[in-house]
């Protein structure tokens, strides 16, 4: 029951809110900025404005007041926190996600803390042990505000490239003064010890041509401020935001509003062509979750390095509930659009897990001292599994391509512990087991194929992981996690006892994964190895075939090149690599240059590397041709496949699209 007050308090705090929005709306109008009042608008979901209170954490930051890639952070801290003799302040140690101790204290410097009358009070490091990331006030009951400054991660440690201190960019923060701020609100935000569930209130003064970009919602602001709202800590961190004139577009998917928010430098890439990329994998999720999303807001926060600079030593994204951010190399569009599919593709899968499937430990995550769960290959594997399975269940890629990217993940498996426990590694991946951790993506994916075709094939094509994926948020949700030695018999219990035998032996176990057995079940052939005729873009270069002198690449031996490399291309022993169709190569570049080289080209196109071959520079010039190579891990679809195998196959892979049959009728056409 709602009582009168109450009614009363909602109507005031309506038209307070009424009234800002069209103090706004005013501004914008005669900024000629409606675009993004609709886009606040479209994410703002909240009908009555939060309001902050005495006991919420009220800060603010000033982003017109920036030197040497720092900034000034202001809290007015919770009231309750005057119920305690001492504070602890803590930045993380570690956030959801990552995997890998960052300690984001170390950004933080002159940490100040002030009374109510503006006397300085003592805030000293925790000296129990060597904590990079907490500090105490003892004479918390006087406490009013804290001050501090906030160097960003991206530079901080950009003298040591590629080193294990450098903190993954799409985890980090970014300050350009006039350009772009990235805010990951870990590396800016704090909390008290025993108040993480306190309401936020972050103000940010920022230039009036910025847009902030993030999922939070806006409760406040004008022209050149913007007051972003949380109910706690874990949704400030979960939410990043990015500042700088705004290349925006949305896109409906359902119940949800999309916002896409692209930091081009050299406006190479816009809102407009990402929106055209991911909109139909975007469509095909919505389908494969079943027709509705579970959130009813999502934002794509986009950030482009020009020239393919990157300090921590590669690119990605980092998943959030309502929203990813994404650090990728500014190159032609052409050539990243596989990439953003791909990439995007995974990241959204996330509103399922974790958001909606989750243990205690990512519930109640501790970001100082935090306790892994065991269950990396349902977060990170299922969901990478499920980034490319919607693409080939949906006619989005076309099934050889999508066995040749199963195909990878064998091979790229191979590279790490396979007899290793998968529960085992997940619950050491911050430390034993750290090496290991990046199996998620491989054999934590082929975890998730497994599981689903033998779903397919125990329920003769009823039920898969996208049912059982639905059956478990069903079971838990956002706001209920379970416990992490019972999921196992949970899923047992939605779905046949032979599961249970198959994490038994292949997950909990380090038993080999039965794959050759399974895809049989769905008319599938799998040779660990065969001859095929196939394009070969790099010729059949590996690590081993390449040298690194300080300075250049080169050819360190041709042993094992392909006939495309040895011959059509022509490389030689001792050839040092200077570019590849034009884009120099070095430290920095070689991976973003042949990655979204292999990721765009086709049969027919022109090849150019320049090479330095004893004094001489050459160029060694081709077209892309397929040649017979031996090759890994291949998958055929099976010819002689009975009809129940042909059913269980297109209940996992729907009406998938093949470039064989695609031949065909091209060739029938002429």
């Amino acid at each position: 029951m709602i009582s009168l007050t109450a009614i009363r308090q909602k109507i005031a705090l309506l038209l307070s809110y009424l009234m800002d929005l069209l103090q706004i709306f005013l501004q914008l109008f005669f900024m000629k900025k409606l675009g993004l009042l609709l886009i606040t608008a479209l994410l703002s979901t909240a009908l009555l404005a939060q309001q902050p209170t005495k006991d919420a954490y009220r800060y603010k930051v000033n982003l017109n007041q920036v030197e040497d890639d720092k900034i000034e952070v202001e809290l007015e801290v919770p009231e309750s926190i005057r119920d305690n003799k001492v504070a602890k302040f803590h930045l993380p140690k570690i956030i959801p996600g990552t995997y890998a101790i960052y300690n984001f204290g170390r950004f933080a410097t002159d940490v100040k803390a002030y009374g109510k009358n503006g006397k300085e009070l003592k805030a000293t490091k925790f000296l129990s042990h060597p904590d990079d990331n907490t500090w105490v006030i003892t004479k918390a009951k006087k406490l009013y505000k804290l001050t501090y400054t906030i160097e960003d991660t991206w530079d901080t440690d950009k003298d040591k490239p590629f080193s294990p201190e450098y903190i993954f960019e799409p985890a980090g923060t970014n300050i350009e003064e006039g350009k772009n701020f990235v805010f990951n609100n870990n590396g800016l935000f704090g909390y008290f010890e025993g108040l993480e569930r306190k309401d936020y209130f972050m103000e940010f003064d920022r230039p009036a041509n910025f847009f902030g970009a993030t999922s939070l919602i806006r409760t406040g602001g004008d022209e050149d401020t913007d007051i972003f709202y949380a109910p706690n800590y874990m949704d400030v961190v979960d939410a990043p935001i990015m500042f700088n004139e705004p290349d925006t577009a949305i896109i409906k998917v359902g119940n949800a509003d999309v916002l896409i928010s692209t930091y081009s430098p050299t406006g190479k890439v816009s809102s407009k062509f990402i929106k055209g990329e991911v909109a139909p994998i975007l469509q095909a999720q919505k389908e494969y979750l079943g027709g509705t999303l579970p959130v009813d807001r999502y934002a794509f926060i986009i950030y482009l390095s020009e020239g393919g600079n990157t300090s921590s030593g590669g690119f990605g994204a980092l998943e959030h509930s309502y929203s990813s951010f994404y650090f990728l190399p500014e190159t032609e569009p052409q050539n990243i659009a596989q990439t953003v599919r791909d990439v995007a593709a995974h990241e959204f899968f996330h509103i399922v897990t974790p958001l909606n499937i989750h243990s205690n430990e990512i519930h109640n995550f501790d970001f100082i001292n935090p306790q892994m769960s065991q269950h990396l290959w349902l977060y990170e594997g299922v969901t990478e599994y499920s980034a490319g399975h919607v693409q080939v269940k949906h006619g989005l890629m076309p099934v050889e391509q999508y066995f040749n990217v199963l195909s990878g993940k064998m091979r790229n498996a191979s590279n790490y512990k396979d007899d290793l426990s998968f529960t085992e590694m997940s619950k050491g991946c911050l430390k034993e087991y750290k090496d290991q951790y990046t199996n998620v993506y491989e054999k934590g994916a082929l975890i998730g194929m497994c599981l689903d075709v033998q779903l397919r094939t125990l329920s003769n094509g009823k039920m898969g992981i996208q049912e059982l994926m639905t059956e478990l948020a069903k079971e838990y949700g956002k706001d209920k996690g379970f416990e992490d030695d019972v999921l196992f018999d949970k899923i047992v219990s939605l779905t046949y006892p032979e599961v249970g035998q198959f994490f038994e032996k292949h997950v909990i176990g380090g038993e080999p994964l039965p794959i050759k057995e399974l895809v049989a079940n769905a008319g599938i052939n799998y040779y660990p190895s065969k001859k095929v005729k196939s394009l070969s873009p790099l010729g059949g270069i590996s690590q081993r075939n390449v040298g690194f002198d300080g300075a250049s690449f080169f050819i360190a031996t041709t042993d094992g090149l392909d006939v495309f490399g040895t011959e059509m291309i022509g490389f030689r022993e001792g050839d040092k690599l200077l570019e590849w169709n034009g884009q120099a190569l070095s430290i920095q570049t070689i991976n973003t240059v042949l990655g979204t080289y292999i990721q765009s080209v086709k049969e027919g196109d022109d090849l150019t590397i320049k090479v330095k071959r004893g004094e001489e520079e050459v160029e060694l010039t081709t077209k892309l041709t397929k040649v017979e190579v031996e090759q890994d891990h291949v998958f055929e679809l099976d010819p002689k496949a009975s009809d129940k195998q042909i059913a269980i196959r297109k209940a996992w892979l729907g009406d998938y699209k093949s470039e064989a049959v695609k031949e065909e009728i091209e060739e029938s056409d002429e």
